[in-house]
């Protein structure tokens, strides 16, 4: 994981931001020795639709065709 100081963050904020954005590696932001942030790309995924969630999830036991007896 790259380390970048804080100054040089600064001055090139935009580029760095490119480079995470492109390379998919997160980078370390430092400021006198210590880590500050840990910037990552952001992993955006489509919800899958709700038509067919409950697909395969049921059973059926007995007959379905038949009216049910009622006594």
């Amino acid at each position: 994981m790259e380390e970048i100081r804080l100054r040089n963050f600064q001055e090139n904020a935009r580029s760095i931001i490119d480079a995470v954005i492109h390379s998919h590696q997160p980078i370390l932001i430092s400021d006198k020795g210590k880590f500050l942030v840990k910037i990552v790309p952001f992993a955006y995924s489509e919800p899958e639709s709700w038509l067919g969630c409950m697909r395969d999830t049921g059973k059926i036991t007995g007959d379905i065709i038949s009216p049910a007896a009622c006594d």
